[in-house]
C-alpha cells in the first residue's frame, strides 16, 4: 500500500513521513476514524513506509518494489503483525485468535481496506455472534513481541479495533505500551478511541484520519478505481466522505446507469412549477429505478439539498462546487432557505422511510412531490 493510493488526508500523510526522516518514530500510535475511513489503508501506508528498504532521504513514498514493499503490500511480511476481533465460526470451533484467521484477514484486507467490523464478521462466517480480542490474545501478543524482528528494521503490529480487546488483552497492551520492546512499533486503529482506556489513550501518539472531502473522494474514485467522473461524484456526494461505502457502492453498481443528479434537477422543476402531469410521469419513472435505487437516489436529494442551503446562506460554505451544479444550485437557492429546509427535509426523509417499509413508490413520489410543491412555493 501507497501513501499515493490512499483517499484523502496529505497533511497527516506528511507528518507520518517526515516523523520517519526524522528518526522520530513513535513507538506506538492509534489511527483513528470512522468506519469506512482511510485508518487501516493508512496504517498499512504507514508500515510498508517505515520499512522499505529502497527509500532516500526525502522519498515522498515507499518505493514498491523492494522485497520488504512487495511483502507488505501481500501481507506476507513476517515482521507485520495482526491482532484483530474474531470469533468462533464453522471453521474454527473453539480457541478463537486472530493468527488463525491469517488468510481470510489478507483475502479481507487485499480485496477492500475500508470495510467494517460486520463485513469481517460476515467474511468469517460468524453469523450473529459478536467479534471481540480476548484475553486469550493477550498470550500470543506477548509471545509475539518477545520475538526480534526477521528481516525488517521494525517489527510492527497493527491491532485493529482495540476498543473491542477483553480486560485482559487491553492490560497487555498497556504493559507493553509501558515497557515498549525495542524496534518495536504498535498501530493501533480505532473507529471508537472513547471506548479504549484512558491510560492506553495516554501512551499513544494520535493520528487523526479525516473523512475526504467529496472532490478528494471524486478525484480518488476515478483515478485509483476507474470509476466514470460523473458516477464518481454521484458516490462522493452519497457516502459523505465513507470510502468503504463509496467502493461497496461502486462494485455492486447499483447507481450506476442511473444520473440522479439529472433527475433530481428535473424533479425540482417539475415541483417548483406544481406541474401535476409532469410529476405523475415521473412516478412512472421513478418506480422503474428499483427499490434499492429509489432509497438511493432520496439520500443523494438530501445531500444536494443540503448543498443549495448551503450556498443560499454563503456560497463560501461550498468552496468545491462542481462546475456541472453551479448553475442549478445558484438559481435554485433562493428557494431553499432556513424558513422551508426543515420542512423539506422531513418530508424527503419520510419518503425514504416509506420506501424503505415497502411502500407503493409510485405513490410515495407523487404524495412528497406534492409537498415540496408547496413548500417550494409557500
Amino acid at each position: 500500500m501507497r501513501f499515493s493510493a490512499v483517499p484523502g488526508p496529505g497533511q497527516v500523510k506528511q507528518l507520518l513521513m517526515g516523523g520517519v526522516r526524522r528518526n522520530h518514530v513513535a513507538h506506538a500510535q492509534l489511527f483513528r476514524g470512522a468506519e469506512g475511513s482511510a485508518a487501516l489503508a493508512l496504517a498499512l501506508a504507514y508500515a510498508a513506509f517505515l520499512n522499505c528498504e529502497n527509500r532516500p532521504p526525502e522519498a515522498e513514498d515507499s518505493c514498491g518494489a523492494c522485497p520488504s514493499c512487495q511483502k507488505i503490500d501481500k501481507l506476507i511480511h513476517p515482521d507485520l503483525n495482526f491482532i484483530v476481533p474474531v470469533t468462533t465460526t464453522k471453521a474454527v470451533a473453539k480457541d478463537a485468535t486472530s493468527s488463525k484467521f491469517g488468510a481470510e484477514w489478507r483475502e479481507f484486507v487485499l480485496g477492500n481496506p475500508y470495510q467494517g467490523l460486520n463485513d469481517w464478521m460476515q467474511h468469517i462466517g460468524a453469523e450473529n455472534k459478536q467479534g471481540s480480542i480476548s484475553k486469550d490474545e493477550s498470550v500470543q501478543l506477548l509471545r509475539l513481541v518477545s520475538l526480534k524482528a526477521f528481516e525488517a528494521r521494525f517489527k510492527v503490529v497493527i491491532i485493529w479495533l482495540p476498543e473491542l480487546m477483553h480486560p485482559a488483552a487491553a492490560n497487555a497492551v498497556l504493559k507493553l505500551l509501558e515497557e515498549p520492546p525495542p524496534a518495536t512499533v504498535f498501530l493501533l486503529v480505532s473507529f471508537a478511541p472513547e471506548q479504549l482506556l484512558p491510560t492506553i489513550i495516554s501512551r499513544v501518539q494520535p493520528v487523526v484520519v479525516r473523512a475526504p472531502a467529496e472532490q478528494e473522494l471524486t478525484d480518488w474514485l476515478r483515478t485509483t478505481q476507474n470509476v466514470p467522473e460523473a458516477k464518481a461524484r454521484q458516490l462522493a456526494q452519497l457516502t459523505n466522505g465513507n470510502v468503504g461505502a463509496a467502493l461497496a457502492a461502486s462494485a455492486d453498481g447499483a447507481s450506476a446507469e442511473h444520473d440522479y443528479y439529472e433527475l433530481f434537477v428535473g424533479w425540482m422543476r417539475t415541483c417548483y412549477g406544481n406541474k401535476v402531469a409532469d410529476m405523475l410521469t415521473r412516478s412512472d419513472e421513478f418506480q422503474k429505478l428499483g427499490r434499492e435505487n429509489q432509497k438511493e437516489f432520496f439520500q443523494y436529494a438530501l445531500a444536494l439539498l443540503r448543498k443549495v442551503l448551503l450556498f443560499g446562506l454563503d456560497p463560501q460554505l461550498v468552496p468545491h462546487l462542481p462546475a456541472q451544479e453551479q448553475g442549478f444550485i445558484r438559481s435554485f437557492s433562493p428557494f431553499v432557505t432556513p424558513r422551508n429546509a426543515d420542512a423539506l427535509t422531513q418530508e424527503i426523509n419520510e419518503a425514504h422511510y416509506h420506501i424503505e417499509r415497502n411502500a407503493n413508490p409510485r405513490m410515495v413520489f407523487i404524495d412528497v412531490s406534492l409537498r415540496l410543491a408547496e413548500l417550494l412555493r409557500a
